[in-house]
């Protein structure tokens, strides 16, 4: 049976930095609107900030569907499954917010990350999620997998652009500076990146 989780910490906290995958799945408000549902990766690009504050690394891709949904009506879910060891389903439901380059908190931000160059993948935007209902479940049926490695093809495309570069490739794709649904997504063009504040 599922349970409900005031905090983020002890193991559940363990389970969830642990996950090499996670799902997160956002939606517009008009009922006829296009639901999105997106697997995030890259070891090093999850952090938790405090027991009810997760963030994670938004990198360069061809779409901006959970910037969009989130800049409309801030509502997100985010699932973790165990693929090896005893069976769990974690979901955290709540608000988001995507934190760009050069809002005040991105240098701040930046700094839960230690572990990965942000350069190197086109980073555009942390993504700050405030949990307002945190649930498990048993995840039975979610099979068994191993993770072998991150794969390097992200890197390797995008840690050759400088800000500029990284701009022009976004304004060419028809979904990043605004939804498929029409929503403002990106704001372009992509401010600099500041220097991480370390703490």
């Amino acid at each position: 049976m599922g349970k409900t989780y005031e905090r983020i910490d002890g193991r559940l906290r363990t389970f969830i930095e642990e996950q090499h995958l996670f799902f997160t799945a956002t939606a517009p408000l008009d009922g006829d609107g296009t639901v999105n549902l997106s697997p995030k990766g890259m070891s090093g690009s999850f952090a938790v900030v405090d027991e009810r504050t997760v963030a994670y690394l938004d990198f360069a891709g061809s779409t901006a569907e959970t910037i969009a949904h989130l800049r409309e009506n801030g509502r997100i879910t985010l699932m973790w499954c165990a693929f090896q060891g005893p069976p769990n389903i974690v979901r955290v439901h709540g608000r988001g917010e995507p934190v760009f380059r050069d809002d005040p908190r991105f240098a701040g931000l930046l700094g839960h990350f230690p572990g990965i160059d942000p350069t190197a993948h086109g980073l555009r935007a942390i993504v700050v999620v405030t949990a307002e209902l945190i649930r498990d479940s048993c995840g039975y049926a979610v099979p068994f997998m191993s993770y072998e490695e991150d794969r390097t093809l992200h890197a390797g495309r995008f840690r050759r652009e400088d800000d500029e570069g990284l701009s022009r490739y976004f304004e060419k794709k028809d979904h990043i500076a605004t939804s498929i649904d029409g929503l403002p997504g990106l704001p372009l063009p992509l401010p600099a990146m500041p220097a991480p504040v370390m703490e």
